[in-house]
């Protein structure tokens, strides 16, 4: 279905920032691409077209459970399923997930990233799911909507309970006995608020045949729109406001330089309209051409993780060959030596190579996910 079909396509581009990180001789050295005083155009939109790659996964997750539900005897039931996929997520994360990210144990630190709030976010929707589909929606754009509100309270403002805001608003570390820390890079409400949003739209979206596509073009394109109009009043939707710069591209770039983490309101706006948008221009099914992306979309799980190893894998070989340390990129290795590293170009090679080399175990898994109702292969 179109929804596996737009989910893959994001997945494959999410792709290209990993691959960056462990291979772009600007991630080895610590460069941030959206530092607009030291970044180029081209690295600044490698890395700005992935920024759609979370939201939307969020979102269509959110999407995805509403279409689940429909087919569970009993809300209690997609309830229990959500909690244990969730807590499977989070365990995950804290355990293969950084292994694959840093090819260490957790030792010192963990990081709570992507699994863990879409874990949280599954958890958290379990309970959700018991209300009326409408009030779900309004609680999501509320927080998608309003959590900027926040964005001046800081953690030590709560006291004992600092670590709290942190796990709902406020990246940063959480201190857990003695020196340990869990590093929160992907706080909660927000992202529980796309998911929520995204479950409502499933409402929608089922609703809408057959004038489906011509609506949801024109939703998306009035989100995009209204990240257009708020971004450009500077007043709200984003704590990082953009400015004039030497060049009208400079300007255009501090324009797009919204915030990730948390997703603001502009960020939210500004990837999932275009993503709305071309929801509704792909095909229910996807042509022949197009399936092998339909096919990454339908085992989002094991494509992370694959890919995830596959560009830490690669990065370690390329950089162990041309220099003679596998280890940069990898947690707490020493400085690199100058020049380490690869230019954009090679880059998008590596990418492309590496997504080519985790389809065939896509396929086969998509394949046996289809052939078979086993309950342990819907938590995957």
């Amino acid at each position: 279905m179109s929804i596996d079909l737009l989910r893959g396509l994001v997945m494959i581009v999410m792709a290209l920032d990993h691959v960056r990180d462990f291979t772009h001789f600007g991630a080895l050295h610590g460069f941030d691409p959206t530092d607009l005083g030291k970044t180029t155009p081209a690295l600044f939109l490698t890395r700005w077209i992935t920024h759609f790659c979370a939201p939307t996964f969020s979102f269509l997750a959110g999407t995805s459970i509403f279409l689940a539900a429909r087919r569970r005897a009993t809300p209690a039931a997609m309830a229990g399923h959500l909690v244990v996929r969730g807590g499977w997520l989070i365990l995950i994360e804290l355990t293969l997930s950084f292994w694959i990210i840093t090819f260490t144990l957790p030792t010192q630190l963990n990081l709570a990233i992507v699994f863990w709030q879409l874990g949280w976010s599954m958890i958290a929707m379990a309970a959700l799911i018991h209300l009326p589909v409408r009030a779900v929606g309004a609680l999501g754009i509320a927080l998608v909507a309003l959590h900027n509100l926040a964005d001046r309270v800081a953690p030590e403002s709560w006291g004992a309970l600092a670590w709290l805001w942190r796990f709902l608003h406020v990246p940063g570390p959480i201190p857990i006995g003695g020196d340990y820390l869990l590093i929160i890079g992907y706080p909660l409400l927000p992202w529980l608020g796309i998911m929520a949003t995204g479950y409502a739209f499933g409402a929608f979206f089922t609703a809408q045949k057959p004038a489906r596509p011509h609506r949801l073009v024109w939703l998306g394109a009035g989100l995009t729109a209204l990240f257009l109009v708020l971004r450009g009043l500077n007043a709200y939707g984003d704590p990082r406001a953009w400015s004039h710069q030497a060049t009208a591209t400079g300007t255009l770039l501090s324009f797009l330089n919204v915030t990730k983490t948390p997703p603001s309101l502009d960020f939210a706006l500004m990837t999932l309209g275009p993503a709305i948008a071309l929801l509704g221009l792909l095909p229910e099914r996807a042509p022949a051409w197009a399936r092998p992306v339909a096919v990454i979309g339908s085992v989002p799980f094991l494509y992370f993780l694959l890919h995830m190893l596959v560009a830490h894998a690669t990065g370690a070989a390329i950089n162990g060959w041309l220099w003679s340390r596998p280890d940069l990129g990898s947690l707490g290795a020493p400085p690199p030596p100058p020049g380490a590293g690869l230019g954009l170009g090679a880059v998008y090679a590596v990418w492309i190579a590496v997504v080519l080399a985790v389809y065939p175990a896509c396929r086969w898994f998509s394949r046996l996910k289809a052939s078979r109702r086993s309950r342990w292969l819907s938590y995957l």
